[in-house]
């Protein structure tokens, strides 16, 4: 019996030491802008309070809004948290706005339970688009995406879908009704259904204030956040949070954003992406025109490495663009060094490479919703830019650097003239050739030698290939340049 005791003490005593190892919550700040380098931090700050084994990780949300795609993101990356609970907690402050607005609103519509401060609101999600005068609303099929993809995560997570809809939508009319003793909002299409589902089941129903007319934005308080059971509750500080959550003895841990996740946002800007992709292609192009291997290589990997591991770290590369970016590469070299011309594999080549840089910022192949749309012409633009500026660049380099004493070394400065025993054939003496018939003396591919009446001749065909010992015909002679073809 005793025996038995003492395993069922220690039994009982690891799990109390298990539950409380696992009693972590993690506090990460959603602060200002929604933009590209949250979405890296967030990334980094969930992995690891998944590895950390965290009970739960409260979101501290303080925005006015931001990129469409960086809060979807985000949105996306909340819910891989799980089976962590994630808590939205609308702060207030002496450094802090209060509010979670827009894309912030978004977000915290993605997390498991809300709370706010007293004196916060959230809402106005309608997105916006930057036009020449400013900001200006998006069009209705953007509108009707983000409606969508708000009401999908209020359904996931328990909100009313109504008040979700009612934040990005204007057009709706929101109003407050009694059923019994619970208060619902409901937008004025529901109304009827709401009555009729009460009058079924023996409630009673009363229509109560319009909470938000058609053609205004839903912007909710902390305390109307409560009322319409939106938010779990209102608290002030964050051991008040801690406390609702009924994990008065965990660890906290407070997450801050690094100076290298500062760094991602400013490379991922479209300023920063088109500045490396000119120098990495004028890099490019000076490499693979160039004999050996040297500089401007290093230069070219060096900036087309930062690109696409930066996107990475936004998590919209994958091995996809990386493939494409090589072909398009093995492409343009095979048109310089190979193939004659410049044709299907130059120009193939170009828009492999910009297809993979383009793929490389966005999380999407082919665009469906209007901001995907929205966001492909914005990538589509950073990269063209960059692929025109460094054409523009590589043109003026090949014209100015030989009279720059600097990098004279790098071209050649001497011509094959006839002082120094350079010769070309006159037009008489090269149409003597034409019409003539030899015998192949090397493999013709498309360019090697032949014997025409007894002499030995440098000859090239129209890019057929001969083999050695057929018979060839002189159709074209121009300086040197002897052309021949298979009879």
């Amino acid at each position: 019996m005793l025996c038995v005791l003492t395993a069922l003490s220690a039994q009982m005593i690891y799990a109390q030491d298990a539950r409380s190892e696992s009693q972590k919550v993690y506090v990460i700040p959603i602060q200002g802008e929604i933009d590209r380098s949250l979405v890296v931090f967030l990334r980094r700050g969930i992995e690891r309070a998944k590895e950390e084994g965290a009970q739960f990780i409260i979101f501290d949300i303080n925005t006015f809004g931001g990129r469409v795609d960086s809060a979807l993101q985000i949105s996306t990356l909340i819910g891989s948290a799980e089976p962590i609970e994630t808590i939205a907690f609308v702060t207030s402050g002496p450094e802090s706005m209060g509010v979670s607005w827009s894309a912030g609103a978004l977000i915290s519509f993605a997390c498991s339970r809300i709370y706010m401060s007293p004196g916060t609101s959230m809402g106005a999600a309608a997105p916006v688009t930057m036009g020449s005068e400013g900001p200006v609303a998006a069009s209705e099929k953007v509108v009707s995406a983000v409606r969508a993809q708000m009401a999908a995560l209020a359904e996931k997570n328990g909100y009313p879908v109504a008040v979700a809809k009612a934040m990005v939508d204007l057009d709706i009319e929101l109003r407050e009704v009694y059923v019994d003793d619970e208060v619902l909002a409901v937008t004025a299409a529901e109304l009827g259904e709401v009555r009729r589902k009460a009058q079924r089941e023996g409630k009673t129903f009363e229509e109560g204030m319009v909470v938000s007319a058609a053609g205004k934005l839903l912007t909710l308080t902390a305390k109307e956040m409560e009322r319409y059971s939106v938010s779990a509750g209102t608290v002030s500080t964050h051991g008040q949070l801690i406390k609702a959550l009924n994990v008065p003895e965990a660890e906290t841990v407070f997450l801050g954003e690094s100076p290298a996740d500062s760094a991602v946002g400013f490379i991922t800007s479209a300023g920063f992406t088109t500045v490396l992709i000119i120098i990495g292609l004028v890099s490019l192009f000076i490499e693979i025109t160039s004999p050996g291997f040297g500089v401007p290589g290093t230069i070219a990997i060096l900036c087309f490495a930062v690109v696409f591991a930066s996107y990475a770290l936004l998590g919209t590369v994958g091995s996809i663009e990386l493939i494409l970016f090589v072909l398009g590469l093995i492409l343009l070299i095979l048109e310089i060094f190979i193939i004659p011309g410049f044709g299907v594999a130059g120009v193939l080549g170009i828009v492999l490479i910009v297809a993979s840089l383009v793929l490389s910022m966005q999380g999407f192949v082919v665009p469906s919703f209007e901001w995907e749309k929205t966001l492909f012409r914005r990538n589509l633009a950073v990269v063209g830019v960059g692929v025109v500026s460094s054409f523009i660049t590589f043109s003026i380099l090949a014209y100015f650097l030989p009279q720059i004493r600097l990098f004279s070394g790098l071209t050649l400065g001497t011509a094959q003239t006839a002082d120094t025993g350079f010769t070309v054939q006159t037009q008489e003496e090269g149409s003597l050739l034409l019409g003539k018939q030899g015998v192949a003396v090397t493999v013709l591919r498309p360019s090697g030698k032949a014997e025409i009446e007894g002499e030995l001749v440098n000859v090239e065909t129209e890019g057929e290939y001969v083999e050695s010992g057929k018979r060839v015909e002189v159709v074209e002679v121009s300086g040197n340049r002897v052309v021949v073809r298979k009879v």
